[in-house]
């Protein structure tokens, strides 16, 4: 482990990591994310018309991975590492093919560039 990694691992301790202010939660009806401001954005699983995951050159010292889950009368983008963000992922794998392999791309990604994991078979 070089001096680099040492301080990238104290920068990024879990309690200062600025994603882990959002929550994500959702029921059987609806997707939600609370932003650190308050601001609740949200979507409807019946409106749901496609997942992305959107990559930036921003990391490591900001967050760099995205959630965007785009409904036509909603939508939320939610950072990767959001409180509740991995419960959300295994509730998003069960969507009737959903890529999973996507998923597998982006985190191996460092550029900017969007992944298609999901989109609805009739939009």
């Amino acid at each position: 482990m070089g001096l680099f990694d040492w301080l990238a691992r104290r920068k990024r301790i879990p309690s200062e990591q600025p994603e882990a202010s959002f929550v994500v939660e959702f029921d059987e009806t609806e997707i939600r994310c609370k932003r650190p401001n308050g601001d609740i954005e949200r979507v409807r699983w019946n409106d749901l018309k496609g997942v992305l995951l959107r990559n930036t050159d921003e990391g490591p010292f900001a967050p760099d991975v995205f959630w965007i889950l785009v409904g036509s009368q909603g939508g939320c983008v939610i950072p990767q590492g959001a409180n509740g963000e991995d419960t959300l992922l295994r509730r998003l794998q069960e969507l009737p093919g959903f890529n999973n392999e996507a998923v597998i791309a982006s985190a191996t990604c460092t550029d900017n560039q969007d992944f298609v994991c999901w989109e609805r078979e009739d939009s």
